[in-house]
């Protein structure tokens, strides 16, 4: 893979905004929901999934490599599995619903974290190239 422009790192990251988009959206069932906070189960395991397929293809079609690529989205799977069952458990064990400030709180540090994991990947890509 040649040298990565700036603009190439926007579309790798605009890429895995689609990729989350449609992994925190649409294609979430109300069982990934309900399971993400119950450590090991199917639930949370497939949307995690989700997440890590969605990773691959975005580097992919960004054009990295089938190795570097895989090994990058397994990551983001497993990145994203944990935090989405820290914010869930933490949720649970205190009641928090939407109703309540602090639910929103822990949602946006769910969702910020994923976007800072984006960035640490976009920022490992770039290594990979140079």
């Amino acid at each position: 893979m040649e040298a990565i422009s700036p603009e190439g790192i926007l579309l790798l990251l605009a890429l895995f905004q689609v990729k989350h988009a449609l992994g925190d959206g649409p294609l979430q069932t109300i069982r990934m929901v309900r399971e993400k906070g119950i450590y090991g189960k199917a639930g949370g395991l497939y949307h995690a999934g989700i997440h890590g397929v969605g990773s691959l293809v975005a580097l992919l079609v960004f054009g990295l490599a089938a190795l570097p690529a895989l090994l990058l989205a397994v990551l983001d799977a497993v990145i994203h599995y944990h935090v989405d069952f820290i914010k869930e458990s933490i949720l649970q064990r205190n009641g928090w619903t939407h109703d309540k400030p602090a639910f929103w709180w822990a949602l946006m540090a769910d969702q910020l974290t994923h976007q800072l994991t984006y960035l640490l990947l976009a920022s490992a890509v770039i290594r990979i190239a140079s």
